[in-house]
């Protein structure tokens, strides 16, 4: 059977499934709408967990950031497995036990102040947009490739199938689905990753065949080969970093809070019964997590390997396009792959030497002899035509865990798999998000603020307006996002550290934190981490300054900034709650009664 037609089985099956799931799970009441009722088994939420959090960003983009960036990537790995054990030790059970439909809610409550709670539910909205913009990029990259449709087309198909399970059966629907979406995703990851492994190294298990010897050269690992041909190349070393430890230290500090701070995985453990079911459900989420975030190195590792030898040949002197594998002509159709025959030589080499290095060239339409011709605009950050430098090649970082499979020449039935695997990863997360961003505008801000004698029937109809509306917004940032996927997720993780996490954790285990030290700290974080975000990458416009190292505040980078308004957030809550009067003392005792473990809580809306 044809890839093609073996593509749309998969996919359509998998899209059957979901929205036969959002049928049978369909939700009758506010309650299912926003937690699935709380009667969820910690096992099937550890599986929508893992689901929900490993985005777009997990299948697609990690392994592609791997690929390239090498040792400098494992601080997203760290980043964001850590954060599950921020989340399960110091948040999730004591947010259950609190009984509350939103993150915003318990902020409101714990803060007694409206303002608070509308402050939060801003936060909220800047942290899921930005993330979801992640997710649609996502989502148009595989079906832009896969079901060979443009990538708005791809957009506007996902945002359908979304709108459907999503609008229909809220939270209690999109748990169940992305139980099914965690299954289609965890395999679709692997089986190619075990095909890979088992091709290069000989060894099945690609956790294992990452540190082992080359099949067709038993004396020699896998990691050193690799290494070799990237520095012979004129790259970086595979395995050395190039971070400072400045910024290591606050990207892996965003990325650990952001994960623990995000609004659409916190509300997850408001699904399960009993307190106890929230900390297995945060420990079934780490092992679910657990058993893609080992295999995504060798994945990264294994596709750069393949990459080179694809592009460069056995002689290391490059190949001609005419005798190119059909994978990469149908990558560039897609756009995401571009070359330029600099050299004029007839064939395409794979090496540094592109000042311009991650930047995309703009190509004609008319296609030569040697790929396509570069368009001079080096003021945009293009390549100009006939630049000096020896890289032929624009890869978009985020095709590589999709590519890879081609690139190996595996069977159709696995690249078909994988797409219907990158999809469900980009959708599950996706439908997350724009549930609690529909949580916030019909329960936070409607029913608890603005509009408090709206019904129940009332409220639910808003939840479904307001998912609309995300999901429109959310296509337009997904063909206009500020960076790739990995990369646009990791500038949500920020956001979510310096503006919620704080306010969170100190609401839990500070008595003294009061509304305007809470006020002041999210403001505080959220300002200056938007800010500094959309001055080096822009949003709905072209950056401000120049995204250079000598230009980041103390050499951070856009993607670790969150660390530091972190930072900021905490100093300003703590001290202008300390210069402010107390809290009530019924809300001392309540944060107290809080940390006691026992009892919790159904989860209600009040």
């Amino acid at each position: 059977m044809e890839l093609q037609t073996l593509t749309f089985l998969f996919v359509g099956i998998s899209f059957a499934v979901y929205i036969g799931i959002a049928i049978w799970a369909k939700a009758g009441t506010t309650g299912e709408f926003y937690v699935a009722g709380g009667g969820v088994k910690p096992v099937f939420n550890g599986m929508a967990t893992a689901a929900d959090w490993m985005s777009a960003a997990s299948f697609i983009s990690m392994a592609g950031l791997i690929a390239f960036l090498g040792y400098d990537a494992s601080v997203y790995l760290m980043g964001w497995t850590g954060g599950y054990v921020l989340l399960a030790m110091l948040l999730a059970p004591y947010l259950r036990k609190y009984g509350k439909f939103t993150v915003p809610e318990f902020i409101g409550e714990r803060y007694y102040s409206q303002t608070a709670r509308i402050v939060a539910v801003i936060c909220l909205i800047f942290i899921s947009f930005t993330y979801i913009a992640g997710q649609m990029r996502g989502v148009g990259i595989v079906f832009s490739r896969f079901l060979e449709v443009d990538i708005i087309t791809g957009l506007m198909i996902g945002m359908a199938i979304v709108f459907v399970y999503a609008v229909l059966g809220g939270m209690k629907g999109i748990t169940y689905t992305q139980v099914a979406q965690y299954c289609v995703l965890i395999f679709a990851y692997t089986v190619p990753a075990v095909f890979i492994s088992l091709q290069i190294t000989g060894n099945p298990l690609p956790q294992i065949g990452f540190g082992s010897t080359l099949a067709a050269d038993p004396s020699t690992y896998m990691l050193d080969k690799l290494d070799q041909v990237v520095t012979d190349l004129g790259f970086t070393a595979y395995t050395d970093g190039t971070q400072t430890t400045t910024n290591l230290f606050f990207l892996t500090m965003a990325l650990m809070a952001g994960t623990a701070g995000l609004p659409h995985v916190i509300v997850r453990f408001f699904t399960v019964p009993k307190v106890s079911d929230a900390r297995k459900s945060a420990g079934y989420a780490l092992l679910f997590i657990a058993l893609l975030y080992t295999v995504a190195p060798a994945v990264g590792s294994m596709a750069r390997f393949n990459l080179i030898n694809t592009i460069n040949g056995e002689d290391v002197t490059g190949t001609e396009y005419t005798k190119m594998p059909s994978w990469f002509k149908t990558w560039e159709n897609s756009g995401l792959l571009a070359w330029y025959d600099h050299n004029g030589d007839g064939k395409i080499q794979y090496a540094k030497g592109n000042p311009l290095e991650g930047k995309k060239p703009v190509f004609a339409e008319e296609r030569g002899q040697y790929g396509e011709k570069v368009v001079t605009n080096p003021g945009k950050g293009e390549v100009a035509a006939g630049a000096p430098f020896a890289n032929e090649v624009y890869v978009d970082r985020d095709i590589m865990v999709l590519a890879n499979p081609e690139i190996a020449g595996l069977p159709a039935w696995v690249i078909a798999l994988i797409a219907a695997g990158g999809i469900a990863a980009a959708l599950s997360t996706a439908a997350g998000l724009l549930l609690v961003i529909s949580a916030a505008i019909s329960h936070d801000l409607l029913k608890s603020t603005f509009a408090p004698e709206i019904s129940e029937k009332q409220e639910l109809m808003y939840g479904r307006i307001a998912i609309t509306v995300a999901i429109l917004i959310a296509g337009y940032l997904g063909a206009n996002p500020p960076g790739w996927v990995a990369e646009t997720v990791a500038m949500a993780f920020g956001l979510a550290a310096s503006s919620l996490f704080p306010v969170i954790l100190l609401g839990i285990f500070s008595k003294r934190v009061n509304r305007k030290g809470a006020i002041a700290g999210m403001l505080t974080g959220l300002i200056f981490t938007f800010c500094y975000i959309v001055y080096f990458k822009g949003v709905f416009f072209e950056p401000i300054g120049v995204n250079a190292p000598e230009n980041w505040l103390f050499g951070i980078t856009p993607q670790a900034i969150g660390g530091l308004g972190m930072v900021f957030n905490f100093v300003v809550a703590l001290t202008v709650s300390h210069l402010t009067e107390e809290p009530p003392q019924e809300v001392q005792e309540m944060v107290a009664s809080l940390r006691i473990p026992r009892g919790a809580a159904s989860a209600t809306a009040h």
